[in-house]
């Protein structure tokens, strides 16, 4: 039997193992510093207090309890040698006849010091949970304060990032602030609360179409989120948000969504690396210069003629990848040729809020909004989640919020209260 480690348990990892799961020709050991898969299309929920962390995340061991030849390792992986066909642990090493990395994408501070240190990514359930309680730690704090020049800058948020995670995120705030927040802190004025959506490209969703994106930017409008789009931030200073053009906004939380780089373990050479921290792939997903060596997902690139670039970073993308590398490892023990991938884009979508949502279909070529998207929407990141009980949860506090108009986990902690200005 073949050893496979695979290095990442998001989309693409597990799906890779799990369509390997009981096969009898290769054993699978999945490595990830968590125990469990993230849902990463909800962590913006899980920020803004309307999912528990546990509703978007499942257990790795749950998921391959009947397996007889996937095992799974907590670990961080801090090595990779190639020449010697093993990966390196804090507490040991691995030998592998093939390698597969899904290492997923970090957040890119774009070598700026200042808003990595001050700022907040959201990038894992952890850091989704670590803003949701800074956010409802600013609005504790602003209700003690008379000064009315201190709660405005403890009430104000900036989301950097106009992509569907900066997008989602401002529509659930703003809702908050309509709905939720006025009922559980009715000392505070929150015509003082402000939220900034900015984007450095002239559009926001600059993936999806133009009229996704109008439409996107007309419901944020219209829900009080103020917008700027080809706006640079340049620094972040003493709790103000210093902008390219040298003006600046007053704030005690930024969330940084503007960008991600590849997470990569040390040990491969630079002419396998892109310039965005990626590894540049062949159509079968292998890494150019090693033979034993494949990524899939967010952190391979593989250029084609539609996409210079590389494959958008989306979900479908790292699970296609997935499919098509298991069944070419299966190809592999039956004498068969391995097939190319192929990228059939079915679309993209955001939701801005209640009712509001926009979709792109690839194929017929159609966006439309409104309600039906929203629909859509839902009905989709549902499907995709992992197990049974988690769609129930998830639904039912989807229910509850739109029946009653309110969060249901806003809780604080204060020990693990912290400003980062």
């Amino acid at each position: 039997m073949k050893h496979i480690i695979v290095i990442g348990a998001g989309f693409g990892g597990l799906k890779f193992a799990r369509k390997l799961n009981n096969t009898k020709e290769y054993t699978i050991t999945l490595i990830d510093r968590n125990n469990f898969h993230q849902f990463q299309p909800l962590f913006y929920q899980v920020a803004t207090a309307g999912l528990d962390a546990s509703n978007i995340s499942f257990p790795l061991r749950n998921i391959f309890r009947a397996s007889k030849n996937v095992r799974i390792r907590v670990e961080e992986v801090t090595a990779i040698s190639t020449i010697d066909k093993t990966i390196t642990t804090p507490t040991d090493t691995l030998s592998y006849d093939y390698l597969v990395l899904a290492t997923g994408a970090t957040t890119n501070f774009f070598n700026n010091e200042t808003i990595k240190a001050h700022s907040f990514p959201m990038k894992s359930t952890a850091q989704a949970l670590q803003l949701r309680n800074q956010i409802i730690g600013n609005l504790e704090e602003a209700s003690r304060k008379t000064n009315v020049e201190d709660i405005k800058k403890l009430l104000t948020i900036v989301i950097v990032g106009g992509g569907p995670t900066g997008v989602e995120l401002s529509g659930a705030l703003s809702e908050m602030r309509r709905d939720t927040l006025p009922k559980e802190y009715p000392e505070i004025n929150f015509s003082n609360m402000v939220i900034y959506l900015l984007e450095g490209s002239p559009k926001l969703l600059g993936n999806m179409s133009q009229a996704s994106s109008e439409s996107a930017l007309g419901y944020l409008n219209k829900m009080g989120v103020v917008v700027k789009t080809s706006t640079v931030v340049k620094d972040y200073i003493e709790g103000n948000v210093i902008l390219q053009d040298g003006s600046n906004i007053g704030s005690h939380l930024v969330i940084w969504a503007a960008g991600v780089k590849g997470t990569m373990p040390e040990g491969l050479i630079n002419a396998s690396i892109s310039k965005s921290n990626l590894l540049k792939v062949d159509e079968f997903n292998k890494v150019i210069g090693y033979e034993e060596v494949y990524a899939i997902g967010d952190i391979a690139s593989m250029e084609s003629k539609k996409y210079p670039r590389g494959f958008p970073q989306l979900a479908n993308v790292a699970i296609d990848q997935a499919k098509n590398l298991a069944d070419n490892f299966m190809n592999q023990i039956k004498g068969k040729k391995a097939e190319p991938f192929e990228y059939f884009n079915k679309g993209s979508m955001a939701t801005i809020g209640r009712n509001k949502a926009v979709v792109d279909l690839a194929k017929p070529k159609l966006s439309f909004q409104g309600f039906f998207a929203w629909f859509i929407w839902m009905t989709l990141h549902l499907f995709l989640l992992i197990g049974f009980k988690n769609k129930i949860i998830v639904f039912i506090n989807w229910i509850y919020k739109y029946i009653t108009h309110n969060q249901s986990l806003s809780l604080w902690y204060s020990t693990l209260a912290r400003r980062k200005d």
